[in-house]
């Protein structure tokens, strides 16, 4: 495709192509200068969102990547703030200039982050290891406390088992009564008057009976579920004992993994408050990064005024011109 960087300049500083195809060379190339200051800025920037979302925010690889886009994307809107401005103010040019401070000392201390990776891990382990002897002891006594609370349940609990038990053996059955009605059939024998014959009458009688009759003892039901309850407490004892044997590893990881941005953002401050070294390499990327993020801003203020920006200029003062003239011929009406 033919003037692609040209054409591609302009997509990433806001220019309009058409204005920059007939404008002189000098537009051209100042597109050129343009796209080139902000590639760097924004390649750098890429690879410090890249870092600090796979890092920090535990971002996959697809969640770093859009990290790095949306941290290029905010840098070329910044950006052209300054490219696009017709008549910048000293205030914009204040603005920006506190805004590159503020990246490059976030994006010194992102890289320092990277390059001393391995010093930061062992003041980490320092720092979670103070953290462990803290924590440990109040852990510990807490953990032995449940332990003597499940002991004493399960203690109860056998105890109560083994009388249930004794009970049983004691009394396999027992008694039980229950109350029935009965019909009670009585007869009676008389005299017929007449013939002289025995005459046979019933009279039936209701009546309650008391039954009695021998069931197994129900306690014998009550000691399942007793001992379920038991084995339920001796696990739940085991887990606690696991947990009190294993407690100083947990409590590492546990610690570790709550370790974040501002932890090691501490660790970095001591490193470069201990080290010259470390504040060496920190200034120099401070410097650096800070350099590139004027970069843009310098060309802006040393720039003089190019075709491309009178054709914009005088574009606008047409369509202010014709505006007006609207205005007047409403006016007139």
């Amino acid at each position: 495709m033919k003037n692609w960087w040209i054409r591609f300049g302009c997509f990433l500083t806001g220019y309009n192509y058409s204005i920059v195809r007939n404008s002189s060379e000098v537009a051209s190339k100042t597109v050129k200068r343009y796209t080139s200051a902000m590639l760097i800025v924004c390649i750098l920037w890429a690879f410090i969102g890249y870092c600090f979302t796979r890092r920090y925010l535990h971002g996959g690889s697809y969640g770093s990547l859009a990290g790095a886009i949306i941290l290029v994307i905010i840098i070329v809107q910044i950006e052209r703030q300054i490219i696009l401005s017709i008549n910048p103010t000293f205030w914009l040019y204040l603005a920006r200039g506190i805004i590159a401070c503020t990246m490059a000392i976030i994006g010194a201390i992102i890289i320092d982050q990277i390059i001393f990776k391995e010093d930061i891990d062992l003041e980490k382990i320092n720092s979670i290891e103070e953290r462990v002897r803290k924590a440990l002891p109040p852990k510990t006594e807490e953990l032995r406390n449940q332990i003597a609370s499940l002991d004493s349940a399960i203690g109860k609990k056998e105890e109560e088992r083994l009388n249930l038990i004794k009970d049983v053996e004691d009394h396999p059955t027992t008694k039980i009564f229950s109350t029935q009605s009965a019909v009670r059939t009585e007869k009676r024998t008389m005299i017929d008057s007449v013939t002289g014959k025995p005459i046979v009458t019933e009279r039936s009688t209701p009546q309650m009976v008391t039954v009695t009759s021998n069931v197994p003892n129900p306690q014998i039901d009550m000691i399942a579920p007793l001992e379920r309850t038991i084995s339920e407490l001796r696990l739940q004892k085991t887990s606690k004992d696991s947990a009190l044997l294993n407690i100083r590893p947990a409590l590492e990881k546990e610690i570790s993994s709550k370790v974040g941005f501002l932890d090691e953002l501490e660790v970095m401050y001591r490193l470069i408050t201990q080290s010259k070294v470390a504040l060496i390499v920190w200034l120099l990327w401070f410097f650096f990064l800070f350099g590139l993020e004027m970069l843009v801003l310098i060309s802006k203020v040393n720039e003089k005024e190019t075709d491309y920006e009178k054709t914009v200029k005088h574009h606008m003062a047409l369509q202010i011109k014709k505006l007006d003239a609207f205005a007047r011929a409403a006016d007139g009406e």
